[in-house]
């Protein structure tokens, strides 16, 4: 009995002395907060991921029938958080090429080296305009108190859905404790945003630090064929028969940020909107949906509840000139 404790012993030790001289490697190499963004076309699909330790692969191995049989790198990137930590997290973007439009694939996302995420699914886009398209939109949910969520990760599950339209404002706010419950908001919608595109745009609980964990942790899509960054800002896709058009509201109300964006966003906004209104595209797109976070015209008097500035009144007109079929907004103080 002696002799199986010394045994015992000795090997308790050896372990402990191994990982001591492994102190310095990655801890936190493990994905997490994955989500998905549709690309340019319906053969792309974005995945976006976040570790918390400083790993330098980016890589998603998928494809159909449970078979990993494509694999595909991407970058990473560095997000800072402006509080008083300045915590880091590694961004890892990687865009999936060559997919055939509505088919199934299964993928997970990682590395070699550090850790593979569990397996996820995703539906690549259809790319024709004569099919339904089933969307959930909200704006407004934070980390706790998300009473939705467990109804759309049911729906989800069950198919119910082809894309999420997130019209601003998530966890209220995602720089709180140094950006913790931006993490936990993330992680918490990985259960739907991992399996079907999680589209969104920047409410005013965005805004922190210019907006900085919001660009750089979603990967919306831009006409330079990027993604993430200043994309984020505005943006448009084609679903199906739909046009879809998201833009900032709150370049007018934090104008400590700078002016040049809310011109560059004009300028795009109209010309992106004469472009689906062309006879040949509003054919194969008819529906129009534009995206903001903040109202127009509300009933409200409250002067943070309408944007009654004088640079979004502007935007007006060009909206009207379009002949839109909705607008979605949100928006609660």
């Amino acid at each position: 009995m002696a002799l199986l404790c010394g045994v015992l012993l000795v090997t308790f030790c050896n372990i402990v002395l191994s990982r001591t001289i492994l102190f310095d490697d990655p801890i936190y190499g493990q994905p997490e907060q994955i989500h998905l963004s549709y690309g340019l076309d319906p053969t792309l699909m974005v995945v976006t991921w976040v570790t918390l330790n400083e790993i330098n692969d980016s890589v998603v191995e998928y494809g159909q029938l449970d078979m990993f049989d494509k694999r595909a790198t991407g970058n990473v990137s560095i997000f800072q958080d402006g509080g008083t930590e300045q915590r880091r997290e590694y961004i890892h973007r990687v865009v999936l090429y060559d997919l055939i439009p509505g088919q199934k694939y299964f993928y997970h996302c990682g590395s070699d080296d550090y850790g593979w995420s569990p397996l996820f699914w995703f539906t690549a886009m259809r790319n024709d305009s004569n099919f339904t398209v089933r969307m959930a939109i909200y704006g407004d949910m934070g980390k706790d108190n998300a009473q939705s969520m467990a109804r759309l990760q049911e729906e989800t599950e069950l198919g119910h859905f082809d894309l999420i339209l997130h019209v601003g404002d998530m966890a209220y706010d995602m720089n709180d404790d140094n950006a913790r419950f931006g993490d936990q908001y993330m992680n918490s919608i990985e259960s739907i945003a991992a399996y079907i595109p999680y589209m969104t745009c920047p409410g005013n609980h965005e805004n922190a630090y210019n907006f900085s964990q919001y660009v750089a942790k979603f990967s919306m899509p831009s006409s330079f064929n990027t993604y993430g960054g200043d994309s984020n800002h505005f943006y448009s896709f084609n679903v199906g028969p739909v046009h879809v058009v998201s833009f900032s509201t709150e370049f007018y109300y934090y104008l400590q940020y700078g002016f040049e964006q809310i011109v560059n966003q004009y300028k795009w906004l109209e010309e992106d909107l004469k472009n689906a209104n062309k006879p040949e595209n509003r054919a194969k797109q008819p529906w129009i949906i534009t995206m903001g976070h903040r109202p127009m015209y509300c009933s409200n008097n409250n002067d943070d509840e309408c944007l009654f500035t004088d640079g979004y009144i502007f935007i007006i007109p060009v909206l009207y000139g379009t002949l839109l079929n909705m607008i979605k907004l949100a928006f609660s103080v």
